[in-house]
C-alpha cells in the first residue's frame, strides 16, 4: 500500500532487464483506492499513491477480489502475477477464496511471484483455519516491527542524503539492525544456510501456524516463486505463504535484505533465473 504501478515498475527494472523482452511483458497497475505514500516513497517518487484495500473487513476484501478479477478479464489473459507486500496478501487470499468457493473453475492466471508478503491471518481465521495465539503474537510483533522500521526510514534517507560522499559517513542500511527481529537471522557464512531453501521448521509450527491441519484442497497448487529477505521484520509471513504452496511447484530465494527488492546484480540475476524457471513450469 502507498505506492503505484509506476513505482513497482521502477523497483523491478533491474531483474526485468535480465529477461528477454520478446518473451516477457508486464502490466503494472495502480490499486483502486488513493492512499498516502508508503515509507520512504515520497523521498524518491511523486504522488499519486494507491492501496488495493482499505481494511481487512470481509466486504473490502471481496470488493478487491472482484476488482482484480474484473481487471484480469478486461486486460488478460495473463500467464502469471507479480506482487509485492500487500499485493501478495491480495493474490494469495484471492487464490484461497477461489479454492474454497469455486475450485472447479480455473483461475485467470497460471502462476505467481510473491515478493516480501504473506497471507493475512484474519482471512485464515475467518475461513475457519487454525490460527494459534502464538501465530497472532508473531504477526502483531512483526507488524509493529515493520511499522517502526518504516517510521525510521525517512530519517535514515535524510541522513544518507545529507552525508553524501562525506569521508567516514556511516553507510549502515535500514535493515542492518536485526537484534529486534522475532526470527533468527541466518548468516551466509553458515554452511547449512541456503538462500534457495526454506528454513527447516517443524510443519506443525511455522511461526505459530500448524500446516499439518491445513486441508490439501486449500493449498496453493500453482507454480510459485517466493522472493524474501532474511532481514525483513515480516520474513515470517513470507515463509508461511511459501509453506502454503505445493513444494514441488515452488521455488524460493532469500535476497538477504529487508522489506524491499535489492537491485544488485547478484539478486537481479537470481530473481530472473527464478522467473525463467516459472515460465518453463507453465509451458
Amino acid at each position: 500500500m502507498g505506492t503505484s504501478g509506476s513505482i513497482f515498475a521502477t523497483q523491478t527494472t533491474a531483474f526485468r532487464s535480465q529477461l528477454d523482452p520478446q518473451k516477457y511483458t508486464f502490466d503494472f497497475v495502480d490499486g483502486p483506492h488513493p492512499s498516502g505514500p508508503a515509507w520512504g516513497v515520497e523521498a524518491f517518487f511523486p504522488p499519486p499513491n494507491y492501496t488495493f484495500w482499505q481494511s481487512l473487513d470481509p466486504g473490502d476484501i471481496a470488493e478487491t477480489h472482484r476488482w482484480v478479477l474484473s481487471l484480469m478479464a478486461e486486460k488478460g489473459p495473463y500467464d502469471a502475477v507479480l506482487c509485492f507486500s500487500q499485493g501478495c496478501a491480495v493474490i494469495s487470499s484471492l487464490i484461497l477464496h477461489h479454492n474454497n468457493e469455486r475450485p472447479e473453475e480455473p483461475l485467470p492466471f497460471k502462476a505467481a511471484v510473491f515478493v516480501c508478503g504473506g497471507i493475512p491471518l484474519a482471512i485464515l481465521d475467518r475461513m475457519g483455519l487454525p490460527v494459534s495465539p502464538a501465530a497472532w503474537d508473531i504477526n502483531n510483533r512483526t507488524g509493529r516491527g515493520l511499522h517502526e522500521k518504516a517510521g525510521a526510514a525517512g530519517k535514515e534517507i535524510e541522513a544518507l542524503l545529507k552525508a553524501g560522499n562525506t569521508a567516514g559517513a556511516a553507510r549502515k542500511g535500514l535493515w542492518d539492525r536485526t537484534d529486534d527481529l522475532v526470527h533468527q537471522v541466518a548468516s551466509s557464512l553458515d554452511p547449512e544456510y541456503d538462500p534457495h531453501e526454506l528454513p527447516k521448521n517443524d510443519p506443525s509450527d511455522i511461526f505459530g501456524l500448524d500446516f499439518t491441519r491445513i486441508p490439501e484442497c486449500l493449498r496453493i497448487n500453482l507454480p510459485t516463486v517466493h522472493i524474501y529477505g532474511i532481514k525483513d521484520p515480516r520474513y515470517t509471513s513470507s515463509i508461511q505463504l511459501a509453506s502454503f504452496c505445493t513444494a514441488d511447484k515452488r521455488r524460493v530465494f532469500d535476497h538477504g535484505g529487508g522489506h524491499d527488492i535489492p537491485r544488485t546484480t547478484r539478486v537481479s540475476e537470481q530473481i530472473a533465473v527464478a522467473v525463467s524457471w516459472l515460465e518453463k513450469m507453465i509451458r
